[in-house]
């Protein structure tokens, strides 16, 4: 819908104010309206250039500060461009811990404002912190309020305010001239809402302060505080975010209350416009689930769970001398996954792990094929001059002293070897006591049941499993392929008596006949 004037609440209302009025006592009674200029969108990495602000106190300016940042890094040509600072108007300047005390001081005891002040927020807590101060507020979001307050617009951009509102702006992108483009929106917007109204939209923002821009607040109303997975959409509908949670309604508002020192956070956040949900019955399943959705969907803000067509494990031999010597062995997703050591998802994954190894333990770079091929001749590596290798590359260690220290620094990667002698059927009951099945056999989920009963209409045989081969090739079978994730998965909780208690779970091994 474009702006028109005409759809203000109160279309008759000259726009025109006097410069001696006052905001709505509607607004915070103490404000600091507050605008940054930085090198950068990311407050982890980049720095603020440029602080603006006014100091508000009953609806009168009371106080305005402003001065120019020395970020110590690059100013880009586009950041330049847009806001007219150049790298020679900063030379001089303060840097953020020489201003920090005055500036906290302004802030202090007021509602920080700001337009988009996720933001600005964003930056100044990190600006603090390495100033060595923690500065924490519910900020006042500029752009939440006014798609509160004028829900008829389509834009809440601060071009499109002053635009619909034709402000008098003179630097446009500079810090205090934005600032001041906030407070004459709010100027306007005393004139044209009652105080009571804009007093319960500030309330109703103070409370719901850490929420992403698009979101509906009414969504979060709608999340069930049990265990499950949870996806974030884009204003498009776009799926963004798979999480899981034994608390769903925490998680998701977990995610909105954090200071975004993750840039990844921030640029989610301003991204989110929707969370849907699906309930399991415990973390057990809800950890699956999120593990199998990311793969299937693959969001843009999930970095981890990735498909992967191949897996990497250490196989050892001997070499002539004595001394055990790994090497990578590469794996397709289904093959021989026993007797070796460590299952990892990249040659280089592996690699930096036995470089670490090495460093915890002292093991020769020579016999862990880091540093050369050849493993037989009695040379001394390069770590061995720097004693951080005990001599076993030019036989000074013993080879059984070695072993033993590389078997122990590899023993927590050893594959896990399955503990039943076939599959089992995995029970898991949910908060109101309802049970749920899984089909489990060599650490591959192979698919959930509808029934106990499935099973114990059909043949189970210990060997060559017909009941396995039947029940995979049903339309709701899931993979008969092995899965790293999902093998960690059901390590934890399988192995984990605490874990089992708490998720309701109970095992029954699968042999010939019925399940009991």
């Amino acid at each position: 819908m474009p702006d028109n004037h005409s759809l203000f609440p109160s279309p008759q209302l000259d726009l025109s104010f006097n410069q001696t009025d006052t905001l709505s006592p509607g607004f915070p009674d103490k404000m600091v309206i507050l605008d940054c200029e930085t090198t950068g969108s990311k407050p982890t990495y980049h720095r603020i250039t440029e602080i603006g602000l006014l100091v508000v106190e009953n609806g009168e300016i009371v106080d305005t500060w402003e001065s120019f940042i020395k970020p110590n890094q690059h100013l880009p040509q586009n950041i330049q461009a847009l806001t007219g600072i150049s790298p020679d108007m900063l030379v001089n300047a303060p840097e953020f811990a020489k201003i920090a005390d005055l500036l906290l001081e302004k802030l202090t005891g007021r509602v920080l404002v700001a337009h988009n002040a996720r933001f600005d927020y964003g930056f100044l807590k990190n600006e603090f912190s390495r100033a060595g101060i923690s500065y924490t507020t519910k900020p006042l979001c500029s752009v939440k309020l006014s798609r509160t307050l004028y829900p008829h617009f389509r834009r809440h951009g601060l071009d499109q305010i002053i635009k619909r509102f034709k402000l008098n702006i003179h630097n446009r992108h500079r810090a205090f001239d934005d600032a001041k483009a906030i407070y004459d929106f709010f100027m306007h917007t005393s004139h044209l809402f009652a105080q009571d109204d804009i007093s319960a939209v500030c309330d109703q923002l103070n409370e719901q302060a850490n929420l992403p821009q698009k979101l509906n607040p009414k969504v979060i109303k709608t999340l069930p505080k049990q265990p499950g997975v949870y996806y974030f959409h884009d204003d498009k509908g776009k799926l963004i975010y798979i999480g899981k949670s034994v608390n769903i309604r925490n998680r998701v508002l977990n995610h909105f209350s954090q200071d975004y020192k993750n840039h990844k956070d921030l640029k989610m956040s301003s991204r989110i416009a929707d969370v849907s949900f699906e309930i399991t019955a415990s973390d057990f399943s809800a950890q699956l689930l999120e593990s199998e959705e990311i793969k299937k969907h693959l969001p843009i803000f999930n970095q981890r769970l990735r498909k992967v067509k191949k897996l990497y494990q250490l196989e050892i031999k001997t070499n002539a001398a004595g001394y055990a010597i790994p090497s990578i062995k590469e794996l397709g997703l289904i093959g021989d996954l026993s007797g070796n050591f460590g299952l990892f998802r990249s040659y280089r994954q592996l690699e930096s792990k036995l470089k670490e190894l090495a460093d915890e333990h002292n093991l020769c770079f020579k016999l862990l094929r880091l540093e050369g091929r050849n493993t037989d001749n009695a040379k001394p590596c390069f770590r061995h001059q720097l004693k951080k290798c005990y001599g076993a590359c030019c036989h000074k260690e013993p080879a059984k002293e070695y072993n033993e220290r590389l078997y122990a620094a590899l023993k927590e990667y050893q594959r896990v070897i399955w503990p039943w002698p076939n599959a089992i059927v995995l029970e898991e009951k949910n908060q109101e006591g309802d049970s749920y099945f899984h089909l489990i056999k060599d650490w591959i989920y192979i698919r959930r049941l509808d029934s106990v009963d499935e099973i114990n209409h059909l043949t189970y045989q210990p060997t060559k499993s017909n009941l396995i081969e039947s029940l995979t090739q049903t339309d709701n079978a899931s993979s008969n392929n092995f899965d790293l994730d999902t093998y960690f998965i059901l390590i934890r909780f399988l192995l984990n008596s605490e874990l089992i208690k708490i998720n309701r779970l109970k095992v029954y091994p699968l042999t010939s006949g019925p399940v009991p």
